[in-house]
C-alpha cells in the first residue's frame, strides 16, 4: 500500500520512461462506456494493458482488476451489451443532497473530502459485508492480485481524507481494495481494510491522473472528468503532467456518448448504449492512442 499525497505519484521514473493506464470512476453507466472504449482500442490492435502500471479508481478499479487478471476487453464489452454485471445502486434524492452538502461545504479540497468521510461514517447504509459480496461478484475471476501487471487501486481514508493506493505488495486483498475504491460516500458504507475505513477513491479526483507522475506516456480513460466540490478536474491534472513533459491522452465521453449515457450514472438501462458509444469513440481515436502508446 502506497501513501500518496494530492501531488504524489505511483512510481519514480527518473528518466521519464514507461507508460501508465489510468481508469477512472463513473458508476455502472460510466463503467459500461469505459468497457466500450477498452474494447474499441483492443479491436484497433492496441493493448492498453501493456502499460507499466494500471491505476484504477472506483469503476476503473473493477474493470482494471478484471483486465489485469486475464479477462479480455472484448468480454468486458460484450457483458455490458448483454446487461451482465448488473449492479443495483439506487441513489435517493436525500442521499444526493447529503453528499452535495458535505462536498460543497468547504472551499478547500482536503476539508471537503474530510466532510464527506464524516458523513459517510455517520450514514445508515447497507451492510458492509453485503457490499463486499457484490464487489466480489463483479470481479468474477479476479480473486487475487495479478502477478503480471502492476495494478494500483485508489481509496481515501474516511477519517483523514488522505489518498492511498493499494497494490500486491500490501496486506489488503484485491476484493478489499476494490470494495474500498467503490465505497461511494453515504450510498455505500466505508470499507474496512488494514485497520482503517475507506471511501471511494474518486471522491476527490475521479481518475487520479496525477498519480501517474513520473511516467513518460499516460492514457487516461475518465467517464467523469470532475468530482463535486473544490477538486482538480481530470483535465487540470492532465495539463499539469503535460506541463512537466509527460505525453498525456485523456479520453472522456464525447457528445454522442454523453447522450447515450444520460444523467443517471447509477442506472442500468443506458449501459448497452453507453458501451456502444464508447466503442465508437475509441475506434475514432485509435490512431491517436496508437501514436501515444508506441511513443
Amino acid at each position: 500500500m502506497s501513501d500518496v499525497s494530492d501531488k504524489g505519484e505511483i512510481g519514480d521514473k527518473g528518466d521519464r520512461g514507461g507508460t501508465a493506464l489510468v481508469l477512472g470512476g463513473g458508476g455502472p453507466v460510466g463503467g459500461a462506456w469505459m468497457a466500450g472504449v477498452l474494447a474499441g482500442l483492443a479491436d484497433g490492435g492496441i493493448d492498453p494493458l501493456s502499460a507499466d502500471v494500471v491505476i484504477g479508481t472506483s469503476a476503473g478499479a473493477i474493470f482494471g482488476a478484471r483486465l489485469a487478471c486475464g479477462e479480455s476487453a472484448r468480454e468486458l464489452y460484450e457483458r455490458q451489451l448483454a446487461r451482465a454485471d448488473r449492479i443495483d445502486l439506487p441513489v435517493t434524492a436525500a442521499q444526493t443532497l447529503r453528499y452535495l452538502w458535505a462536498a460543497l461545504g468547504s472551499p478547500d479540497s482536503q476539508r471537503s473530502v474530510q466532510r464527506l468521510g464524516r458523513a459517510a461514517l455517520a450514514a445508515r447504509t447497507a451492510a458492509e459485508s453485503d457490499v463486499r459480496r457484490t464487489i466480489a461478484t463483479l470481479l468474477r475471476d479476479a480473486t487475487a492480485w495479478p502477478t503480471n501487471t502492476d495494478l494500483r487501486i485508489t481509496a481515501i481514508d474516511a477519517h483523514t481524507g488522505s489518498l492511498e493506493a493499494f497494490d500486491a505488495a500490501g496486506q489488503v486483498t484485491l476484493v478489499e481494495a476494490v470494495t474500498a475504491s467503490c465505497a461511494v460516500p453515504i450510498v455505500w458504507p466505508p470499507a474496512s481494510a488494514a485497520g482503517r475505513r475507506w471511501i471511494d477513491g474518486g471522491t476527490r479526483a475521479t481518475a487520479n491522473i496525477h498519480l501517474a507522475r513520473g511516467y513518460r506516456r499516460v492514457l487516461a480513460i475518465a467517464p467523469l472528468t470532475s468530482a463535486p466540490g473544490p477538486h482538480p478536474s481530470a483535465r487540470q491534472q492532465a495539463a499539469e503532467l503535460e506541463a512537466e513533459g509527460t505525453d498525456v491522452l485523456l479520453v472522456s465521453p464525447d457528445r454522442a456518448a454523453l447522450r447515450a449515457m444520460g444523467r443517471n450514472m447509477a442506472a442500468d438501462t443506458p449501459r448497452p448504449g453507453a458501451a456502444r458509444a464508447g466503442h465508437a469513440q475509441a475506434t475514432a481515436l485509435a490512431d491517436a492512442v496508437s501514436r501515444l502508446w508506441k511513443g
